[in-house]
């Protein structure tokens, strides 16, 4: 999940070279550099390719600190 959660930041940003730079500490807004905008969809594309929808109840800015968080929060949403 952790791969495909940098494939699709590389998506949003427009930047293939995120594949390489980017890995499991990375912070989403920091490393990754997404603004709110490219937040916003990169939640809606992450929601498509995991079948899943993200709760904004359950949702924190702390799940952008890194892919790992991130990932961990949406698996947790997959299972339910």
């Amino acid at each position: 999940m952790q791969q495909k959660v940098i494939e699709i930041i590389a998506e949003i940003k427009e930047e293939p070279g995120l594949l390489q730079t980017l890995n499991g500490a990375s912070d989403l807004t920091l490393d990754a550099a997404l603004d709110s905008l490219q937040i916003i969809n990169f939640i809606l594309r992450v929601e498509d390719e995991f079948n899943i929808e993200v709760d904004f109840d359950t949702f924190d800015l702390e799940h952008l600190k890194s892919v790992d968080r991130f990932s961990a929060y949406v698996a947790g949403l997959a299972v339910q």
